[in-house]
C-alpha cells in the first residue's frame, strides 16, 4: 500500500506538471506565425499629393522650356551678342531679350520688303531688255534681208555728232537757268526750266540748227 500511494503522489504530479505546461504554452503568443504571416503596408500617397506633384512637375518643364526658348533667341539675334554698354557685363534680362528680338524682326521685314522691291526693279529692267533686244534682232534681220537698204543710212559718226549738237544745246541753256543753292530752289529751277526749253517747238528749232551745222560741217 505504501508502495502505491507512492506512485499515485508521483503521477498526481506528473500530471499537473504537463496540465500547467501546455496551459502556459497555449498562453505565449505564437510569434513565428506572426511575423511570417505580418506584411507592412507602405503608405499610399495621396490623390492630393499626386496631384501637386504633377504639378509641379509640369510646372518645372513649362519654366525650362521657357528658358530654353530665350536662351535660343539669345542665340539667333545678333544683337543680342553685342555689348550693351548700358547694362554692362550683367546678363540680359528677359525684356532686353524680347524688345531686341521685336526690333530684329522689324527690320528684317524693312529688309524683305526693299529687297522685294528691288527683284521688282529688276524684273522691269529684263523686260524692257528683251523688248530692245527683240527689236534690234528685228532691225538686223531687215538690213540682211535688204543688204543695198542700208548704203543710204546715216553713220553712227554723223548720229553721234547730231545728239551730242542737241544735247549741249539743252545743257548749255540748262546750265545757264538752274540754281543750286538749295533743293527747292533746284527744284523751283528745273520745273520752270522744263516749261520753257523743252516745249515742242523749242526743241524743234534746236534740233534743226544742230542739223543745219552738222550738214555744212559735212558738205
Amino acid at each position: 500500500p505504501a508502495l502505491f500511494m507512492e506512485n499515485a503522489r508521483k503521477s498526481s504530479i506528473v500530471s499537473r506538471a504537463n496540465s500547467i505546461g501546455s496551459t502556459s504554452a497555449s498562453s505565449v503568443p505564437n510569434t513565428d506565425d506572426e511575423d511570417s504571416d505580418y506584411h507592412q503596408e507602405p503608405c499610399k500617397e495621396s490623390y492630393k499629393d499626386q496631384r501637386r506633384r504633377a504639378h509641379t512637375q509640369a510646372e518645372q518643364k513649362r519654366r525650362d522650356a521657357i528658358k530654353k526658348g530665350y536662351n535660343d533667341l539669345q542665340a539667333i539675334v545678333p544683337t543680342c551678342e553685342q555689348q550693351d554698354f548700358s547694362i554692362g557685363s550683367q546678363k540680359l534680362s528677359k525684356v532686353i531679350v524680347l524688345q531686341k528680338t521685336i526690333d530684329y524682326i522689324q527690320f528684317l521685314h524693312k529688309e524683305k520688303k526693299k529687297q522685294e522691291e528691288e527683284v521688282s526693279t529688276l524684273r522691269k529692267d529684263v523686260m524692257a531688255l528683251k523688248i530692245m533686244k527683240v527689236n534690234y534682232e528685228q532691225i538686223v534681220k531687215a538690213h540682211q534681208d535688204n543688204p543695198n537698204e542700208g548704203k543710204n543710212q546715216v553713220s553712227d559718226e554723223v548720229k553721234f555728232n547730231v545728239f551730242q549738237g542737241i544735247m549741249d544745246s539743252l545743257f548749255q541753256s540748262f546750265n545757264a537757268s538752274i540754281s543750286v543753292t538749295s533743293f527747292q530752289e533746284l527744284s523751283a529751277c528745273v520745273f520752270s526750266w522744263i516749261e520753257e526749253q523743252c516745249k515742242p517747238q523749242t526743241l524743234r528749232d534746236v534740233v534743226i540748227g544742230v542739223l543745219h551745222k552738222v550738214k555744212s560741217q559735212l558738205y
